[in-house]
């Protein structure tokens, strides 16, 4: 359990994919499911074998080590969890902002995680800046999904697209950047200016799979057929297999058809209990052909 009193969990552990960012209530009709990126993609990477660290914050109205297990937490302790609302009209969200937990920043990441093989960078609710990114010059690779940093939120909480602020030394800094076409409004300009400034530039497209930039050279990569339950956390769970896979060695084009399958079965399961095992990924990897294209 985790010890409020310090915010740590007390097993010593050392992670080899570490994520920063906060951990969310998604309010639904009966209640509340945990959500937000640290969630997703944290435990798609627990699944395909990283030992992983999440830096959050959270309040005492959200257990961690069940919404999380098996995973290591270092926790700032706030008076509330950050808590969304989405509602749906005709197939698109409107989304709500209903509480912020505290800020982070590098000191609350413990420098023993801070050379480590990944780094995720996973900003919701303006916990922390791009300032963040220059701080960090350890880990072997930095991947950023940057949604938190492209909304902005009125005094009712109602969310609304934001311009990213000088997104410049970010995308240089970073070995990968993964964003979906909706944190944008389908600003394909923006997206492709944006990736000829950073290495890897991923845009999910939804049930048409994914758009890989390497060095502003884009390639169309399809999605996997699934029957699609739930598609909350997709993109989180895709980002989570695309920096292990590009991690691990594979080819930009390569990891992100690993990464489309391991997002495929996310959508087939409500929450994050559609997450695969390395083996299931595997099968359906070997079941499919897809053919790339030039974007």
């Amino acid at each position: 359990m985790i010890d409020f009193a310090t915010g740590l969990r007390p097993a010593p552990c050392a992670p080899d994919y570490v994520l920063v960012g906060h951990v969310t209530r998604d309010l639904v009709p009966d209640g509340f499911v945990p959500g937000g990126t640290v969630t997703y993609a944290g435990l798609t990477a627990r699944a395909l074998g990283r030992r992983v660290g999440v830096v959050t914050s959270a309040g005492p109205d959200l257990t961690l080590p069940e919404v999380l297990p098996g995973l290591c937490l270092q926790v700032t302790v706030a008076e509330t969890t950050s808590t969304f609302e989405n509602v749906y009209h005709d197939g698109h969200r409107q989304q709500w902002i209903r509480a912020v937990a505290s800020p982070l920043s590098v000191a609350q990441i413990p420098e023993s995680w801070r050379n480590t093989d990944i780094i995720h960078l996973a900003p919701l609710t303006g916990e922390f800046g791009p300032e963040l990114v220059l701080a960090l010059t350890g880990p072997s690779f930095l991947g950023v999904t940057p949604q938190g940093w492209l909304r902005r939120w009125d005094s009712s909480g109602r969310v609304r697209r934001a311009p990213w602020d000088n997104p410049e030394d970010v995308l240089a800094a970073v070995s990968a950047v993964v964003l979906s076409e909706e944190d944008v409004e389908y600003d394909w300009d923006t997206l492709r200016r944006w990736s000829q400034l950073t290495p890897l530039l991923v845009v999910t497209v939804g049930q048409q799979g994914c758009i890989v930039f390497e060095s502003g050279r884009g390639w169309r990569v399809p999605a996997f057929p699934a029957v699609e339950r739930d598609a909350t956390g997709a993109g989180d769970v895709f980002a989570a297999a695309f920096f292990v896979g590009v991690q691990q060695g594979r080819a930009p084009i390569d990891a992100a058809r690993y990464a489309n399958c391991v997002a495929s079965f996310s959508v087939e399961a409500s929450g994050t209990s559609g997450i695969p095992t390395p083996e299931r990924v595997a099968e359906r990897l070997s079941a499919h052909r897809l053919v790339v294209q030039r974007a």
